[in-house]
C-alpha cells in the first residue's frame, strides 16, 4: 500500500462521528460600537478614579483595582440597550387607542 492510501486511512480513521452545520452552531452577538465605547470608557475612567482615591502603590492593591474596574466595565457594557430591544418599544405617539388610557371620567 502506498503511503498516502495509509495517510487517507488514518485521516478517515479519525472523522468526528458528526458534522457541524449552521443550524447547529449558536452565534453569539457581537457588541454594538456603543457597548464597547461605554465599558472601555468605565475601565479606564473608573480605573484612574479608584488609584487615586486609594493612593495605592502596592502590586497586589493595584490588581485588585485593575480586576474591580474590568468587572465594572463589563457590567456597563452588558446594561448597554441593545438597538432591537429598543426599536421593539413602542413610543407614545405610535400607542394605538385601545393602548391609551382614558385621562377623564
Amino acid at each position: 500500500m502506498s503511503r498516502s492510501g495509509m495517510q487517507a486511512k488514518r485521516v478517515a480513521r479519525h472523522a468526528p462521528p458528526f458534522s457541524m452545520t449552521a443550524e447547529d452552531t449558536i452565534a453569539m452577538p457581537r457588541p454594538t460600537p456603543a457597548q464597547l465605547a461605554y465599558g472601555s470608557c468605565t475601565v479606564v475612567f473608573s480605573t484612574i478614579a479608584m488609584l487615586l482615591l486609594s493612593q495605592t502603590s502596592s502590586g497586589p492593591g493595584i490588581t485588585v483595582i485593575a480586576l474591580a474596574a474590568l468587572a465594572l466595565g463589563l457590567l456597563v457594557a452588558l446594561t448597554v440597550p441593545s438597538p432591537a430591544a429598543r426599536a421593539a418599544e413602542p413610543s407614545a405617539e405610535q400607542a394605538t387607542d385601545e393602548e391609551r388610557v382614558p385621562t377623564t371620567l
